[in-house]
């Protein structure tokens, strides 16, 4: 099927990439490109219950629990209440993860919240989701990863002080840079990358817990008391930015749920063991780090990990910094692997420059849509402020995902007899669009001017919208630069459309 825009229809299928008459895949997991037979493209359901576990845990967890003990402590005030907050935003993102398997059983469409807003409420509230994703959130959350990365590797070379701000900023538009170079040069390299650099990321949180666990047997408890637990509910409310961001990636199993076996049965299975387990380690994290350091200790650390480490493990503290390091790295690499392809995915609805649609014609590689992706990422670099930008992304990440959430009751009444494998209670969705309402409005009135910047960013949506979308009848000239600059383009990075049957 396609979408309509103006009055042309454009495919939303992908199509395969053409080499000597004969058709390959052009997004293989593999440098060999994959021939294909007469019927064209199809996407194959290979993921099994397993599979789906292992795609949710490791797009969830990345940078987050490694910056986000900080933010959320300096809302909450006391240990106690921060472990409230962890553990409430876990059940939240639970929640909301259980209202996305229904949709997610109902509409088997990849694309998750895309999609979802997509069918039911049209293309104009969908490239306002798209928009948020594309422009602020991966871009954002990129731009995160890389800052921790360049934290967390430069940190041992300063142990009694922070990292200069430049230092940071250039170590991390390097390694945005060079992971851009792997996505765009090999599809194998970088799901390697991805795949190593996830073992990482468990065995220092593996580690941290380990260690934590000791420290309680030893009685060190002193630290896990309600002093100074902030009394402000908009301030707490702020609080759950820092929270819910370690937990970003619970939808990502929904935007490849075309390629599961058996979508219906192992969705929400996959759903409900990824976010108790990542629950459950988040939560024994921020007790460990509590277990040796004090709330003062945690606010005035940017690498919390470096600082509970340096306190523990002696000479070999570095290692940790080093896993640490490796975790984000492959967070930035799953940002570029994962969001170019969302490029690509709006693009082909129309809703995105054709020119994102085309791919390298030998690496096979969506080399338009990760160069866009990577610009934009180094363009979030110019702030190094994490929490900062936490709250941006926070802000548009639940403000959109509810909207999502919303489509739920809506469909119930819209389209009551449409086929519902899975069928949640009403009350799940109503309590998260509450919760959602509580997170969103509240911290307009701790943070106006953070949640009216995230606001703003989400405004410019609108112009794009009707000067791209809706304007169809732009003038000859419009039309022709945008031409030309595009077959420029394809020229400069010898790319081609994936042609169709």
């Amino acid at each position: 099927m396609g979408a309509r825009v103006g009055n042309r229809q454009v495919s939303s299928t992908e199509q395969p990439l053409l080499n000597n008459g004969r058709e390959y895949s052009p997004d293989s997991d593999t440098d060999d490109k994959v021939q294909l037979d007469s019927g064209g493209v199809k996407m194959k359901a290979e993921m099994t219950l397993l599979n789906g576990c292992t795609v949710i845990v490791g797009c969830i967890i990345g940078s987050g629990i490694f910056v986000s003990p900080t933010g959320v402590l300096q809302s909450t005030g006391s240990v106690n209440l921060s472990l409230v907050v962890w553990a409430a935003s876990g059940i939240f993102s639970m929640i909301g993860a259980y209202c996305y398997a229904e949709l997610g059983c109902m509409i088997k469409k990849s694309g998750a919240d895309y999609a979802y807003i997509h069918f039911s409420f049209g293309p104009f509230l969908a490239f306002i989701r798209l928009w948020i994703e594309c422009v602020i959130l991966r871009p954002c959350i990129g731009a995160i990863q890389a800052l921790t990365f360049a934290l967390y590797i430069l940190k041992p070379f300063f142990p009694e002080c922070d990292p200069p701000e430049n230092s940071i900023k250039i170590l991390a538009a390097a390694c945005i840079c060079l992971l851009c170079f792997i996505n765009c040069f090999s599809v194998k390299w970088a799901s390697m990358v991805q795949d190593y650099f996830t073992y990482a990321k468990l065995f220092a949180l593996i580690l941290i817990c380990i260690t934590g666990f000791i420290q309680l047997a030893q009685g060190r408890t002193e630290f896990f008391t309600w002093e100074n637990s902030e009394t402000d509910v908009t301030v707490i409310a702020l609080s759950f930015y820092s929270g819910l961001f370690s937990y970003t990636g619970w939808n990502y199993l929904n935007f490849i749920i075309e390629e599961m076996k058996n979508p219906v049965r192992d969705l929400p299975r996959a759903i409900a063991i990824s976010c108790i387990l990542v629950t459950v380690i988040y939560v024994l994290t921020i007790v460990s780090f509590h277990t040796t350091l004090s709330p003062s200790e945690v606010l005035g650390s940017e690498a919390v990990a470096i600082t509970f480490s340096n306190r523990l493990y002696g000479k070999v503290a570095w290692v940790m910094s080093i896993f640490v390091a490796c975790s984000t790295f492959g967070g930035v690499n799953g940002t570029l692997l994962t969001a170019s392809r969302l490029f690509m995915a709006g693009a082909r609805e129309g809703q995105m420059p054709f020119l994102l649609t085309m791919i390298h014609v030998e690496k096979a590689t969506p080399v338009p849509s990760v160069i866009v992706l990577t610009c934009m990422c180094l363009l979030y670099l110019t702030s190094s402020n994490i929490i900062m930008l936490m709250n941006y992304v926070g802000f548009a990440t639940w403000l959109s995902i509810g909207a999502s959430v919303l489509c739920l009751p809506y469909l119930r009444w819209k389209c009551p007899h449409m086929p519902r494998p899975l069928k949640v209670n009403l009350i799940f969705p109503i309590t998260y669009l509450a919760m959602t309402l509580v997170i969103t409005l509240l911290p307009m009135i701790a943070k106006p001017v953070e949640t009216g910047i995230g606001l703003a960013m989400i405004l410019t949506s609108v112009p794009v919208y009707m000067v791209f979308l809706a304007w169809t009848s732009k003038p000859k000239w419009v039309r022709n630069i945008t031409t030309e600059s595009s077959n420029w383009l394809q020229r400069v990075l010898v790319v081609l459309p994936q042609d169709r049957d």
